[in-house]
């Protein structure tokens, strides 16, 4: 077997849990169809780590800006769509839906130094006419989709 066919190492530790917080832990593994209990351990234990980096680490990471906005507010989606243009470093993509009561949802796909990102988000959570939003970041990153030759680099410096 080469060395990308290997899965890696594990680390099994045991933990002690009230006979209720086992079963909801065990409906829970039910519900959301994890193969296992150390799965589902496993999908809250990343989360609260990339949860722990956003706030104690200016670390690079993925993650999501979600509003939900009324698009009939005067120039909002221009705004957004604005801020976003300034931040073309750090925002990959955007995805809209139209919902009913004049009422938009916006995804923003985004990478970069956490208080960076958390900034971004803040700036367009707290517009007017954005009814709600949050930034939700991921311990993970996005290889370059392009990366720049070495002669554009040196100009842009």
């Amino acid at each position: 077997m080469n060395e990308k066919n290997k899965k890696p190492l594990v680390n099994r530790i045991s933990i002690s849990l009230p006979d209720e917080l086992q079963a909801e832990l065990d409906s829970m593994v039910a519900a959301r169809g994890f193969d296992s209990r150390s799965q589902a351990i496993n999908d809250m234990l990343r989360q609260h780590l990339a949860e722990h980096k956003r706030s104690n680490s200016n670390e690079v990471m993925v993650g999501t800006i979600t509003i939900l906005y009324n698009n009939a507010t005067r120039g909002l989606q221009k705004t957004i769509a604005d801020l976003q243009y300034r931040h073309l470093d750090e925002v990959i993509s955007s995805l809209h839906v139209h919902m009913t009561d004049n009422q938009t949802m916006e995804v923003i796909l985004v990478q970069g130094p956490v208080q960076t990102l958390q900034l971004i988000a803040d700036e367009i959570i707290g517009l007017r006419g954005v009814i709600t939003g949050k930034l939700q970041l991921m311990g993970a990153m996005i290889p370059p989709l392009h990366p720049m030759p070495p002669s554009t680099k040196a100009q842009t410096k």
